[in-house]
């Protein structure tokens, strides 16, 4: 039996299909048995998360991927069981595909049957298998399909809810007393300030109020009061924290990585530590790292320039577009070369649209529309342009947005370096020779930035390349044949390093130049072949609880520790401790390193659990 990688016809293919339907994953599934049970999990998955592709008929062993030798005959019964079965309440809420979805694909003398599932809006979330979402919610992350929360289930309901925005619910047994009348007072004079001409400056401050929509009446129930949105900007801690115990706004400025933050401001009954209280708070100690050219705008001084500007839309957008329901905090981190906005919740638009600008749809309309009035937070989706645009003036990294699962989180990284400043420029004529720096462009940004964040993946160059993303699939199988990246990981958590980078200087001269470094077409081994397998199986000791897992935790992790170090000393894998225990534990460890996927990364105890 040929393995799946070894017909020379599959890539163009498979690279061809992707391309027309932009997909971003593929899920194999073997079909030799009959229509997969596991299909209405992956199709629920893929919908919920960013959509993708699953093909019948190839199936996975050892980490290696053969034909199953479907017939044609067995192919369209499979296409016409899904249309049935796709229409069925019993398998599935929401029937998304149409018949130029489904494709059949001949390979060799077997056949394969592809599904293209799309991201749907939100306003269709959850789509769910059976009849009950709270067994059926699947999404999806680099392991594969999971089991969505009760919590995460109900934050698709609330975020589809698009006539009733989440935070304009509103709160019972909650009145003005719970508000911080300093807050009030303070904003109520910056909006004085920025719209000096504005009827409201005339109103009561109960008037006011109810303009701002702290305070509304629901026009079909007829209730008053103080909404959600209104306690989180305005509320004290105490009042705040009984209508949601996790909300705790976090600032940290960390100068290395190895060493305790040297500057935090968070909940620590100092302040009254509500969003708008934490917003101006932080913000001018963000703005005040950046460089402050002298420029002149008439006869005035102009201190603010695009990349304050910038920062200002970040950081106001990690406020309102955080779900305050999710079981994670909202952290914004200063290190000495980037600046780090990570808010709770999952995006309600696709990155493509993100990145592309000009939508603008806001989880917390109510929030967005005070900052709005203070010129803080844009609502006609230029938000992003701005925050592009700020940096580029710079010449900096392009920003980068991710989503991070179980937590569910949003992160925004704006670097502060240039992407092919001297020193990379240096280490990379170090590491290959001067004639590095001839390569084609986008490759050279590809090394680049392997080099300055020590490794990159698809995801991150789609923020950064103005490709697509299976054309960078191609450009990395490339680079790596060609000895200037090298590969480790599975899939989409395949992770690319500058190669022979820990290797002397001349033996990775040696590999260059035996290399054709002009780069020429090459076969592409399909996505995931090229696999590390996870380290060797440890014999697991009885079960624990979560509370004794943390216990043990603890115990492990005073100081810095590797996941290799945890996974022994609690005698798990090591993929499962940095796939599912230590995500988990995110409220009682923090990382060493912020970067995703940090080849030096390592863990310790939260210092306010320490102390404990």
């Amino acid at each position: 039996m040929k393995r799946i990688y070894e017909y020379e016809d599959l890539q163009p293919v498979i690279d061809k299909l992707l391309q027309d339907k932009e997909s971003g994953e593929i899920e194999f599934k073997s079909a030799a048995g009959g229509f997969p049970k596991s299909f209405w999990e992956t199709y629920s998955s893929f919908a919920n998360t960013d959509g993708g592709t699953i093909i019948f008929g190839i199936k996975e062993r050892d980490d290696q991927f053969f034909l199953d030798g479907l017939t044609e005959d067995q192919v369209k019964k499979y296409e016409k069981d899904f249309f049935n079965g796709m229409h069925s309440k019993q398998n599935v809420n929401i029937a998304l595909l149409k018949e130029k979805d489904v494709q059949a694909v001949k390979l060799e003398d077997s056949y394969c049957l592809f599904f293209y599932v799309p991201r749907v809006d939100r306003s269709f979330r959850p789509v769910y298998c059976g009849l009950d979402p709270y067994t059926g919610t699947y999404r999806r992350d680099i392991d594969g399909d999971y089991h969505c929360s009760r919590e995460e289930v109900n934050s698709m309901f609330a975020d589809a809810n698009l006539a009733s925005p989440v935070d304009g619910r509103i709160l019972k047994n909650f009145t003005k007393d719970d508000l911080d009348a300093d807050s009030i007072k303070q904003y109520r004079r910056k909006f004085e300030q920025w719209n000096p001409d504005h009827v409201w400056n005339t109103l009561s401050e109960d008037k006011f109020l109810e303009k701002l929509n702290v305070f509304r009446k629901d026009r079909k129930t007829g209730e008053y009061g103080l909404t959600y949105a209104g306690l989180l900007m305005f509320g004290t801690y105490s009042a705040i924290m009984d209508e949601n115990p996790n909300f705790f706004p976090d600032y940290q400025e960390i100068q290395d990585p190895k060493d305790r933050w040297v500057n935090r401001i968070c909940p620590d009954g100092n302040w009254e530590s509500n969003l708008f209280q934490f917003y101006s708070r932080v913000l001018p100690i963000l703005q005040n790292f950046l460089p402050k050219p002298f420029q002149l705008e008439g006869n005035q001084r102009r201190t603010e320039t695009p990349a304050h500007v910038a920062v200002r839309e970040a950081f106001a957008n990690a406020l309102v577009h955080a779900d305050y329901t999710e079981n994670a905090s909202l952290n914004i981190y200063k290190y000495p070369n980037k600046m780090v906005f990570s808010n709770p919740g999952i995006m309600l638009i696709s990155m493509k649209q993100y990145y592309q600008g000009g939508e603008s749809i806001c989880r917390n309309k109510y929030l967005q529309t005070m900052f709005t009035f203070l010129g803080y937070a844009e609502k006609a989706g230029s938000g992003v342009d701005k925050i592009i645009r700020g940096w580029e003036e710079l010449n900096w990294k392009k920003p980068y947005l991710e989503e991070k699962k179980r937590p569910n989180k949003v992160v925004l990284t704006l670097s502060m370096e240039s992407l092919l400043d001297e020193s990379v420029k240096d280490g990379l004529s170090k590491q290959f020779g001067e004639k590095i720096i001839d390569i084609p462009q986008e490759q050279l940004v590809t090394l680049a930035l392997a080099y300055s964040e020590e490794e990159i993946t698809n995801e991150r160059l789609q923020g950064v390349l103005n490709m697509h993303k299976a054309d960078i699939t191609k450009m990395l199988g490339d680079m790596c044949a060609a000895n200037l990246l090298e590969s480790s990981g599975h899939g989409r958590g395949t992770k690319y390093h500058v190669y022979g980078l820990n290797m002397d200087t001349s033996e990775a001269n040696m590999a260059l130049n035996g290399a054709n470094v002009a780069l020429p077409e090459a076969n592409v081994a399909l996505p995931g072949t090229n696999v590390a397998l996870p380290g060797a199986n440890v014999a697991l000791p009885k079960r624990y609880t979560k509370e004794q897992l943390k216990e043990k935790i603890r115990e492990v992790c005073l100081d810095w520790v590797t996941a290799e170090v945890i996974a022994t000393k609690i005698g798990r894998d090591v993929k499962y401790v940095k796939n599912h225990v230590l995500p988990e534990l995110s409220d009682v460890i923090e990382k060493m390193y912020d970067a995703p996927h940090h080849p030096r990364q390592k863990y310790r105890i939260k210092q306010k659990e320490a102390d404990v």
